[in-house]
């Protein structure tokens, strides 16, 4: 930080040396000119092929020629069973990724990808994990809102709650993005794509206070600073899951998930027990199929039980 505000000379970036730094390195590029991928995304790709690589052939010069199946299958069977099933889709889809693109190059001549085993993941099998009803507003009031710190991780809980944001999209949220004549504000979403969203007035007072007493000077247009220097917005999302976590403590919650994504599940049941419809509760969480959705059919008990079939035989 002080060699970019020229307070100290800045020495120059050591040339990359170690063969699989550079071949990680190349595929970050890769993904990110090539593929389009989002840096969250990239960066989990990029671990679980520096982990396969580092197991693979340790500090040697990787020779990809030498390659088979049996690494291959036996890398993700070692590892698959220990991750979630979608942090384990995500293992795997690095690795064909990354084989395609060794391929691409001529590093190899045969199809790794195609030898990636599949992991079973189908959709709307479980249901969205969600607070119960009032547990939202117990968090919410549990709030430091004496602090600095406790008044934007206020703001912050609001948008969750109030608008079902992704963590994500809270991080990437400038000044520009809200028209505060309007009372709206443009939510960049997945893909790049922004949509025009309502501000909700207590989450409006809440980031109006927060830009007018608490927030750090500095030169970044994002919203929500870091409370500790550098001052600069929030490197990723895990930022936003970690003032989750730690508002659901405060507030004595359990919940067997703990992440941004918690409040965004509890806002669609909530209206769904409202009377709200599918329609309505996807474009409020801005989803590009209906399928994304449907999930949440399955905790509406209520309109389910219109749909059951008499038990043969009758009741007991």
């Amino acid at each position: 930080m002080l060699g970019q505000m020229g307070v100290i000379e800045q020495s120059p970036k050591p040339a990359v040396e170690n063969p699989r730094q550079n071949i990680k390195c190349e595929f970050r590029r890769y993904l990110l000119q090539e593929r389009g991928l989002s840096t969250a995304t990239l960066k989990y790709y990029v671990s679980f092929v520096d982990q396969f690589l580092s197991e693979r052939f340790r500090n040697k010069t990787p020779n990809f020629s030498a390659l088979g199946v049996a690494d291959v299958t036996g890398f993700v069977q070692c590892h698959a069973h220990r991750l979630s099933p979608g942090r384990a889709k995500l293992l795997v889809t690095a690795l064909r990724s990354f084989f395609r693109y060794l391929r691409h190059h001529g590093e190899i001549s045969v199809d790794l990808a195609a030898c990636v085993p599949t992991v079973p993941n189908w959709s709307r099998s479980t249901l969205p994990k969600f607070l119960p009803l009032g547990a939202v507003q117990r968090v919410l009031n549990h709030c430091d809102r004496q602090t600095p710190i406790g008044r934007r991780d206020y703001a912050i809980l609001l948008l969750l709650a109030r608008l079902g944001l992704r963590g994500g999209e809270i991080v990437a949220l400038n000044l520009e993005d809200i028209d505060w004549e309007a009372g709206q504000m443009s939510v960049h979403g997945k893909g790049g794509r922004a949509s025009q969203m309502p501000l909700p007035a207590d989450a409006g007072e809440a980031i109006a206070e927060y830009l007018r007493n608490d927030r750090p000077h500095c030169s970044s247009r994002r919203v929500f600073i870091r409370a500790k220097a550098p001052l600069a917005g929030f490197a990723s999302s895990v930022a936003i899951c970690v003032i989750v976590m730690q508002a659901l403590q405060r507030a004595g919650v359990e919940s067997a998930r703990k992440g941004a994504h918690l409040f965004r599940h509890t806002l669609a049941c909530d209206l769904l027990r409202q009377g709200c419809s599918l329609d309505e509760i996807g474009e409020l969480l801005r989803h590009q199929s209906p399928n994304t959705t449907a999930i949440y059919a399955k905790v509406d008990l209520t309109a389910l039980r219109s749909l059951a079939l008499p038990w043969p035989g009758g009741s007991r």
